[in-house]
């Protein structure tokens, strides 16, 4: 690895507790602000796991899952950069024809997330 590398990288570590407690904040200030909204729960850590929170996430519940798009377009109107979580590989135009297993809850989870922003400099 050139030095060059190998000191970006050392600058990053050094950056990752903070990283990592900005968000942890940003998921409890989005766990209070989506507390009372009925159909839609934010996607938490398991109990006896730590997540880095890369990525946060809005699960809508079965009943709710026909609002995704409709979510996804209010929020981007409004400046709220959203997306839907992701498209499954067999729905991409190199896999549509290769054998698959029943994919129903990766389907229903592609159905159901929406990515909300993450970046550890979001603020209040």
């Amino acid at each position: 690895m050139p030095n060059i590398n190998a000191a970006l990288g050392c600058a990053q570590l050094e950056q990752l507790p903070a990283f990592l407690d900005a968000k942890r904040k940003l998921f409890g200030a989005y766990q209070e602000a989506f507390r009372e909204v009925d159909g839609a729960h934010l996607v938490a850590e398991p109990d006896g796991c730590s997540s880095n929170y890369w990525l946060q996430s809005l699960m809508l519940d079965e009943e709710c899952a026909h609002q995704r798009d409709s979510i996804l377009q209010a929020t981007n109107e409004a400046g709220i950069m959203t997306r839907p979580v992701w498209v499954l590989m067999n729905e991409l135009d190199p896999y549509r024809d290769c054998p698959r297993m029943e994919l129903n809850v990766a389907e229903s989870l592609s159905e159901r997330l929406v990515n909300i922003p993450s970046s550890p400099g979001l603020t209040a």
